[in-house]
């Protein structure tokens, strides 16, 4: 075991944490794409140990993400926080698989999966503490405009394009059911115990339309398009007709686009050892292709 006063500051800083009972060892916790994670092992227990600060370029505030946490766990879907303090949040670690892209895709865990969302925009909202945060897609994307000019992204010539259709997709999505979401449904956010699903990463959590969840979900793990429409179907408890098909592709392309525009940020602003530029034109991509089937409904 290491001597945390040999350690990098933010190692000592953890190992020092006064909630432990005795000496630790914080290990990294591989994976992450905008937060440096932690596990920590004390007295026959693990916790993992979230941390970094606001990050204004991407809307995320601690302090909302720690509201969100708590309240998701008062729900029963995600881990108790046992400690938080400026910079750092302790949550119990929890045994189980991450799910995987081929596990979101697996029909056999459909069911789960709605329940697990489900429970996410009706519960969490019942157990917020404080200021109620928006996730708005649409003012997101527009946000990180602003940021990609300001800062000279070599995107920046792209901006034009992107955000005109960027308007015509939250025309598009019209007016929407306010639910509490997740905000960033990757397959990695999602905890199989071998029982039951849990969620995890709150950084982006806030009022929503509950189709950003769905076709997020849905985008991310590069569902098949009969299965994206299954998981709809579930959710709301009625086929998909004509008018919730387009807004929901409306909404899975705006997810896509959101995650594009992300990933441009991160170019320039992320100091994660991570390809960001790679998943820039991953994310293009497949944007491209979801915008491609929204405009065949939309004109249909």
């Amino acid at each position: 075991m290491s001597d945390p006063s040999s350690q990098d500051p933010l190692l000592a800083r953890i190992a020092s944490l006064d909630i432990w009972f005795g000496r630790v060892d914080p290990e990294p916790l591989l994976g992450g794409i905008t937060n440096k994670n932690f596990v920590v092992a004390d007295r026959g227990r693990k916790y993992v140990v979230r941390t970094g600060g606001d990050i204004l370029v991407h809307g995320i505030v601690r302090a909302n993400e720690l509201a969100a946490a708590r309240a998701a766990h008062a729900a029963g879907i995600s881990p108790e926080v046992v400690h938080a303090e400026p910079g750092l949040m302790v949550m119990a670690f929890i045994e189980g698989r991450t799910f995987t892209p081929e596990d979101v895709r697996n029909p056999a865990n459909l069911d789960a999966l709605v329940d697990l969302i489900r429970r996410c925009h009706r519960g969490v909202a019942l157990h917020l503490r404080g200021p109620a945060p928006m996730f708005w897609p649409f003012h997101v994307v527009r946000d990180y405009g602003h940021t990609l000019r300001d800062d000279g992204s070599r995107h920046a010539p792209l901006l034009p394009d992107l955000l005109a259709r960027a308007g015509r997709l939250e025309a598009a999505v019209g007016p929407i059911d306010v639910v509490f979401g997740h905000n960033d449904l990757l397959a990695a956010n999602v905890l199989d115990d071998g029982r039951r699903l849990w969620l995890l990463d709150w950084d982006y959590a806030g009022f929503n339309s509950p189709l950003f969840d769905l076709g997020g979900l849905a985008s991310n793990s590069e569902m098949p398009a009969e299965m994206a429409e299954d998981l709809i179907a579930r959710y709301f408890g009625r086929p998909v007709d004509a008018d919730l098909r387009r807004r929901a592709a409306a909404m899975t392309a705006a997810s896509l686009l959101r995650e594009t525009l992300w990933a441009m940020v991160s170019e320039i602003h992320s100091s994660v050892d991570f390809d960001y530029g790679a998943y820039t034109a991953e994310n293009l991509a497949r944007f491209e292709a979801s915008y491609a089937r929204f405009l065949t409904l939309e004109t249909s």
